[in-house]
């Protein structure tokens, strides 16, 4: 089932009000599987048609008196109605495993709602993708035995929602493995798995934040640390000369807040960006990293979603904020992973590398009015080859986080028709109330640019010459090309 409407946000809340048959109790397993089973008896006055759900449910002759629980639940709709995009994550019996926002401990018949919906498209031979409530688009992902929800009233395109949903999934894939979550569930088809995710929402809750504001997601490519290429490539040459040396070292990475510095590989094997974007939500949400060298499973679910991975992680020194971390398959390398970090630490202060890095972290990024092209506001530059991209500071009139975030709707939109399966595109371009938008794709770069609203179309189409080339001067700085091999 592709998709699915529904006549109004208050149907969705009509339908627990009225399938509220829970006996609440202190015991969360209890009330969570007798709101399931509440909620599965109501299944057959939910009646479906193709491509429209019609959720009909018969009135009581009587009608519940006002209770304690549902002023809670009267709350809970309030608080899920006050934000604007939601995502929750349950098992397949039911039991909740994460949201958002709010306590899923007080959500019982809204996740028995959930795992109904699905159900009883599932009892028709069908897949419940997504639901449409006006602007409010309800998308599930199915990833048995757990399944992920996400709730967008922003009239965010579908394909967009469904990728973050993954995004999160491969985040409780890199805490638990894939095989361990299966045999769990498994073993127990009722398992609490919040007893396993203690402590790692705040991973979740980070992660989320940055499918919703980095361009690195929209478009699949990692940011590279801005510096000379001879500095990059010195600092490069001396995490191999060390990382080469020592056997089953499969990856390591040089990192600066939210940049890369450098990678290097075992012949063979590459990293995915999106397992790297898992790296750098792990270590930007990890403020514990800061202050030890810490030894850390972590599973990479696009390189090898069935085991762990050991991470090595420390920052290089007290007086230079860059991060190293050196991936491995073997649980016993701590020792020699941490002489090596030290070894390559003495090497980068005597060659001044510590510098040259920490010169790279303050510098003013590159300003795009270097470019000198009339009218151009803003833009995303993407180099396909290496999955890597830029883009500059936001400058005025995009001063507040809401102007930001709705000019990285638009990008998102654009990258959307650009990359849309079964179709290819070259050019687009709008003119949109608050600005002029021009997407190019050739076989190697993706450019996104944003104009002043009244610039032309040939003065836009213009504009693409003229900054490619400035491009070519500036990529040396902006992009990893020597990603070396031991």
């Amino acid at each position: 089932m592709k998709d699915a409407g529904v006549t109004s946000y208050r149907d969705l809340k009509n339908m627990i009000e009225k399938n509220r048959e829970v006996i609440y109790s202190n015991d969360m397993e209890e009330q969570q599987e007798t709101a399931t089973t509440a909620l599965h008896s109501s299944v057959d006055n939910i009646t479906i048609h193709n491509p429209i759900v019609n959720l009909s449910i018969t009135e009581d002759e009587s009608k519940p008196s006002t209770s304690k629980q549902q002023i809670v639940h009267e709350n809970i709709f309030d608080q899920l109605k006050g934000n604007n995009k939601h995502i929750f994550v349950l098992s397949t019996a039911g039991k909740p495993i994460y949201t958002r926002f709010g306590n899923e401990n007080q959500m019982a018949s809204l996740f028995g709602l959930m795992i109904a919906l699905v159900s009883v498209t599932q009892d028709s031979n069908d897949t419940l993708q997504s639901i449409c409530c006006g602007h409010t688009r309800i998308v599930f992902l199915n990833k048995d035995p757990i399944i992920l929800v996400g709730v967008s009233q922003s009239a965010e395109p579908y394909d967009r929602i469904k990728k973050q949903l993954t995004y999160v999934y491969n985040n409780i894939i890199s805490i638990l493995t894939l095989t361990q979550l299966k045999k769990i569930f498994h073993n127990r088809n009722n398992f609490d798995l919040r007893r396993l995710m203690s402590g790692s929402e705040r991973l979740i809750d980070k992660l989320i934040s940055f499918t919703e504001n980095d361009p690195g997601f929209y478009l699949d490519s990692i940011s590279c640390l801005q510096m000379p290429s001879s500095n990059r490539d010195k600092i490069t040459q001396t995490i191999l000369t060390e990382c080469s040396k020592i056997k089953n070292l499969v990856f390591g990475l040089l990192i600066a807040q939210k940049h890369i510095i450098s990678i290097i590989r075992m012949k063979k094997y590459s990293l995915e960006v999106s397992d790297i974007h898992l790296i750098l939500n792990l270590i930007n949400s990890t403020e514990s990293f800061k202050t030890a060298e810490s030894w850390t499973p972590i599973c990479l679910p696009a390189f090898d979603s069935s085991g762990f991975m050991h991470a090595h992680i420390s920052y290089l020194a007290e007086d230079c904020q860059a991060c190293l971390v050196l991936l491995t398959i073997d649980r016993d390398l701590f020792f020699l992973l941490s002489d090596a970090k030290r070894k390559i630490t003495e090497k980068m202060r005597r060659n001044d590398c510590l510098q040259a890095i920490n010169e790279a972290i303050v510098r003013q990024p590159l300003n795009l009015a270097r470019a000198n092209i009339v009218g151009l506001r803003h833009l995303l530059y993407k180099n396909k080859n290496r999955s890597q991209h830029w883009s500059p500071p936001f400058t005025s009139p995009y001063n507040t986080d809401t102007l930001q975030q709705n000019l990285m709707s638009v990008y998102c939109s654009l990258i959307s028709q650009m990359n849309f399966p079964g179709r290819t595109l070259k050019v687009i371009y709008q003119q949109l109330t608050a600005e002029t938008m021009l997407a190019w794709a050739t076989d190697d770069v993706e450019l996104y640019m944003c104009f002043e609203p009244l610039v032309s179309k040939e003065c836009a189409t213009n504009a693409i010459t003229k900054l490619t080339q400035w491009m070519k001067k500036e990529e040396d700085s902006l992009f990893i090309f020597n990603i070396p091999m031991f």
